[in-house]
């Protein structure tokens, strides 16, 4: 797929030694699609299909679409034209080449015209055309061989249908409306949403944490800080990675910037609102949520010494923020003001990042390095009755390990997707809850719908019924009601429409908990204690940042609490911003970490359980990311499916996938920062019409595509 705008560098290439055209910058004047006419000599050869607006020529499908080369001979000689050929054409044999113009009568072409001599000062025309047969980008190569010389000329046609050409951008992108940052020292503050500003007191404030100025100034000069250059130890774990975390708040101060807005408006709603239109805030860029705050001032010149005024957004809908500032904003703002808009990012993830990095300092030394164990572990396993009865002999040999567990170095249950990992921990909640009447659990996920699914699994398992009010779904209060299942809003706190922390003695009654790792730290502001939690059973773990993973365990853990990860470090780990803070250390997991030490790669039992029996994918799927990255050692345990409708698309029924390649390029509309590709959602609409006519219901069929960040 080739792309239109702002890429790394690394990601492109050049035209290929095997007749083939690969990735070109469609954006850059001086790619192999420009050329310079005096370093070509004497013949000029005109460009066919000459690029419109820095982008190819657009064609519709079926239709021929045709365009004269002229080959001038400049010379009062005559000058031997060997031949004209067709190099590369995708898809084969798509181009054309003729004397004749293609809508003639008797038209024929071809891929290539054979020699001719150019006469002095005369001008020879040849037509290209191309009638594409779908949709996507068609190239070719088209060689001139003049005299000793061979000139090429480098096509592209981009064959579009009727969806595909109602998408196409009505306006051309431009890097955002914003001129200036103004500074946010001092602002009048807004009016928070009710619940926000409560006088609720907290044992545990988070502190503010301000990024020392020192350190600032080494990760702006690009310097790496002497925290890292050390390396992680024991000594230096704390200043280790609180200074890869401020190397990537510093990341996200940054690119947060390239979101501010010049000349822009906001519109009265009703007499309380004033909304602020944000491109881009369905695919979270900016992420903004109910809560966070946006800071306005006047645009004009005169006001350029204005106030700076804080809003704080109420709700967020599709595109758009709702904003109430102080009452003196909104009783002199007009609708036709025009405003200067400066984002900030929220810091308070980061605060209990920082925070918990430093409480680790107090951390047994097993959880953290666990190779500095002085006794290799021996773990009797724990005989048990299973309550799920789908478990398998893997499973069940974790669970029992699990519940013979006394603490000290985190249990791992590693296993790659589709294995059953998150079943196997809730049967250790399961039997914990059943068996160990002084259990109390911590469950912890990397997102809200991944702590939703395991208390669907929680509450959906027939043979044991847990009591309404001994478990519990701890929410931020920034996370919309209406995103939580109606079903389960009974396992939730919230006041005033909004999801809170219940008070100390309601959190020390339930014995099971399930959070996000970020949300966890709520019950330690609340004054849940170190030790409070028996276990505490860590999902997703190879998703999230140590850091992150480190927040329930350096504020809850004691030597004796049995801490379980789940996951697999050979998928994808977490999303860091900044390049390097990921390439010091931030990339990688903790559970990835820990599966470095002998004691869990070797698969040692009194460490690590690893699942090999896949349930999600079918054996040809499984088999290259089997060989690839397990070693051979998973094995397919799919159920045997019925013959269904849709297998009827496929080229080959025993390999239940289609690829479907479509050459297109990426484009951006107005000041939108997202990125869309019109030809592949033309060629995704096309297939699943295909799946609807074979009887697939809609509801049936998921699309799934990769969020693209925006390069600031």
């Amino acid at each position: 797929m080739s792309v239109c705008g702002d890429k790394l560098d690394e990601e492109y290439s050049v035209i290929g030694d095997k007749g083939e055209v690969g990735f070109i910058d469609f954006d850059d004047d001086r790619s192999v699609c420009s050329y310079d006419p005096a370093e070509e000599g004497s013949i000029i050869i005109s460009v066919p299909f000459p690029f419109v607006g820095q982008k190819p020529h657009s064609v519709s499908v079926n239709e021929i679409s045709a365009d004269l080369i002229t080959i001038k001979n400049t010379t009062r000689e005559s000058v031997e034209l060997w031949g004209i050929q067709i190099y590369a054409s995708n898809p084969e044999n798509s181009f054309m080449l003729s004397l004749m113009e293609p809508s003639s009568p008797g038209f024929v072409g071809s891929s290539s015209l054979e020699d001719r001599v150019l006469q002095p000062l005369k001008t020879l025309k040849v037509w290209l055309s191309c009638k594409p047969e779908d949709i996507g980008m068609h190239t070719c190569i088209v060689h001139f061989d003049v005299g000793d010389d061979r000139i090429e000329r480098v096509v592209f046609l981009l064959a579009e249908d009727s969806i595909s050409k109602a998408l196409a951008s009505r306006k051309p992108y431009q890097r955002g409306r914003k001129n200036t940052h103004f500074a946010v020292d001092s602002y009048v503050k807004g009016i928070r949403p009710a619940g926000r500003a409560s006088n609720r007191s907290f044992r545990h404030r988070l502190p503010i944490y301000e990024i020392p100025k020192e350190i600032r100034e080494v990760i702006e000069n690009k310097n790496v800080p002497d925290a890292i250059i050390e390396g992680l130890s024991k000594k230096n774990y704390v200043p280790f990675f609180r200074t890869l975390v401020i190397m990537e708040e510093l990341r996200m101060e940054e690119d947060i910037k390239a979101y501010d807005m010049e000349n822009v408006t906001l519109r009265r709603k009703g007499y309380q609102f004033l909304t602020l239109e944000v491109l881009g805030l369905a695919e979270r860029r900016p992420s903004l949520v109910h809560g966070d705050s946006v800071y306005a001032r006047l645009s004009s010149t005169e006001a350029a010494d204005s106030s700076v005024y804080e809003g704080c957004i109420h709700r967020v809908e599709a595109d758009h923020v709702y904003l109430r500032f102080a009452d003196e904003f909104h009783q002199y703002h007009n609708d036709h003001n025009l405003y200067s808009i400066r984002f900030m990012y929220n810091r308070t993830n980061m605060r209990r990042l920082y925070q918990a990095i430093e409480a680790a300092e107090k951390l047994h030394k097993d959880f953290l390095f666990p190779t500095e164990s002085l006794a290799k572990r021996q773990i009797a396993p724990a005989a048990m009755v299973p309550i799920s009865s789908n478990l398998n002999e893997e499973q069940l040999n974790a669970v029992e390990m699990i519940l013979g567990c006394k603490g000290g170095v985190p249990y791992m249950i590693n296993g790659p997707p589709g294995t059953g990992k998150t079943m196997t921990l809730v049967e250790v909640v399961l039997q914990l809850y059943r068996g160990c009447k002084n259990s109390r659990i911590l469950i912890c996920a990397s997102s809200n719908s991944a702590a939703d699914h395991i208390l669907e699994k929680i509450r959906k398992e027939k043979d044991l019924k847990i009591r309404e009010n001994e478990i519990f779904r701890l929410n931020a209060s920034s996370r919309p009601v209406e995103d939580m299942n109606p079903e389960y809003m009974q396992f939730c706190f919230f006041e005033q429409s909004l999801f809170q922390c219940p008070p100390l003695q309601a959190l020390l009654h339930y014995r099971i908990i399930i959070s996000t790792y970020m949300s966890s730290t709520l019950l330690y502001s609340e004054g849940v204690r170190q030790g409070h939690f028996s276990h505490i059973i860590l999902d997703e773990a190879g998703q999230a940042s140590e850091p992150e993973t480190i927040v329930p365990i350096s504020n809850f853990c004691q030597k004796n609490t049995v801490v379980v990860l789940a996951g697999d470090p050979m998928q994808l780990g977490p999303v860091i911003f900044s390049h390097d803070a990921k390439k010091h250390g931030l990339g990688k997991s903790y559970l990835e970490r820990l599966f470095e030490c002998e004691l869990y790669s070797e698969g040692d039992e009194g460490y690590v359980t690893t699942l090999r029996r896949n349930y999600r994918s079918h054996p040809e799927i499984l088999e290259l990311p089997s060989k690839l990255f397990y070693n051979g050692e998973l094995i397919a345990f799919r159920e045997t499916m019925k013959s269904t409708p849709w297998e009827n698309l496929l080229p080959n029924k025993d390999f239940p996938i289609l690829f479907t390649g479509v050459q297109a390029y990426d484009e951006r509309e107005g000041d939108n920062p997202s990125w869309f590709n019109r030809t592949e959602a033309s060629m995704v609409v096309k297939l699943i019409k295909k799946l609807i006519g074979k009887s697939v219901q809609e509801e049936d069929i998921g699309v799934i595509t990769p969020l693209q960040t925006a390069s600031s």
